[in-house]
């Protein structure tokens, strides 16, 4: 068995695929250390059964945050000897291949996204010339690769030159798989996950304008809450839009099994939201909750083998809204999404899927 430390720079309170990650790997019999940062609102974190280390950084956001976080994370590696580096997206490979080229200690890099295709990189072109440039230098000198999807791991390995494996961001299996029952009360239209641009969020606020007697419910937070909150005030649509801010993964699943429809709008940006697949679309399949869709690649494929969505071709509000009155309008095709929901549900779930994990960090496998 192995001692593994992941790294990441988020603060370890929201990473559902990383608990699930490490969780499945120290069960397995690693000793597992995830390392994060401290941020000045990061919540407690509860027990679990690997090692969690926030690193203090002075700074929060921007060129200065990502200097002085990967200084901190190349001193912690340096002081902290292991097995195996699981380097997680782009913004934490660089201290780990310097220690890599130390000590010859190998490297899993874990891509959660395209890094330089994600939004936020693309519009500062000479930020993603940087990253892009560091994902060709280091990318094609760790020891293994994977990402969240077969679109991804395709476009990433031609561009690398290297071979992407694919562990999808899957949840949990429930112990029930029965639908729940949402013909009574009132319609939940639920977004789940970041409040962050290229999510379709303002599309889904501008449709509530034309939709009577549903609710619409943001499960989360991120930088573009308060936008939102005045985009919601200007339409006069508050008392149908509710922002519920960040609710601990534990507790989600009160919210998620509540829900008539689950919403995963990201916008065309880049190749990273265009080839992505969304642990949020997996969770609403999970509980049994039908979801729109953006008819990218990966949702078709699901939908093509599964039928538990409903694609959207255009992220227009007029468009979504009138998919979703379709929708509410025909209670069989609803009934059989449902149906549909809880057959795909026995397939797509963790434990189907962290064999594939498991054998990615075979040490000896590795050593070889």
């Amino acid at each position: 068995m192995a001692h593994i430390i992941c790294t990441v720079t988020n603060d370890l309170s929201q990473d559902q695929r990383m608990d699930r990650i490490c969780t499945s790997l120290s069960s397995a019999g690693h000793e597992v250390w995830l390392v994060g940062r401290q941020k000045k609102d990061s919540l407690p974190l509860p027990d679990r059964p690997y090692q969690q280390i926030r690193l203090q950084c002075s700074r929060q956001m921007g060129k200065a945050f990502y200097l002085e976080y990967n200084l901190r994370l190349l001193a912690f590696l340096f002081w902290n000897r292991c097995d195996i580096i699981n380097a997680v997206d782009l913004d934490t490979l660089l201290p780990c291949s310097i220690i890599k080229k130390w000590r010859k200690t190998p490297i899993i890099y874990d891509a959660h996204e395209y890094f330089s295709q994600t939004p936020e990189v693309m519009r500062r072109p000479e930020v993603q010339k940087v990253w892009e440039q560091l994902a060709l230098n280091l990318i094609p000198t760790v020891n293994h690769c994977y990402t969240v999807g077969p679109q991804l791991a395709k476009i990433m390995g031609e561009v690398y030159g290297v071979h992407f494996d694919v562990v999808r961001n899957l949840p949990m299996r429930l112990p029930s798989s029965t639908p729940y029952n949402k013909e009574s009360g009132k319609k939940i239209i639920l977004y789940q996950g970041m409040l962050n641009e290229g999510r379709g969020l303002g599309t889904a606020i501008e449709a509530m304008q034309y939709l009577n007697g549903f609710e619409l419910w943001l499960v989360g937070n991120g930088d573009i809450r308060k936008a939102l909150e005045k985009k919601v005030k200007a339409l006069n649509i508050e008392e149908c839009v509710l922002f519920h801010g960040f609710i601990p993964p534990d507790r989600l699943k009160d919210f998620t099994q509540q829900a008539w429809i689950g919403l995963n709008l990201l916008e065309n940006n880049g190749l990273s939201y265009y080839y992505s697949l969304a642990n949020k679309a997996f969770d609403y399949i999970q509980y049994g909750v039908p979801s729109i869709q953006m008819a990218f690649p990966e949702y078709q494929s699901l939908q093509h083998k599964y039928d538990v969505f409903e694609l959207l071709k255009e992220l227009d509000a007029r468009v979504l809204a009138d998919k979703i009155k379709q929708l509410a309008a025909h209670t069989k095709r609803y009934r059989q999404l449902q149906v549909n929901c809880s057959i795909a549900a026995k397939e797509l779930n963790w434990e189907m899927e962290e064999e594939k994990l498991l054998a990615i960090y075979d040490f000896n496998v590795l050593r070889t």
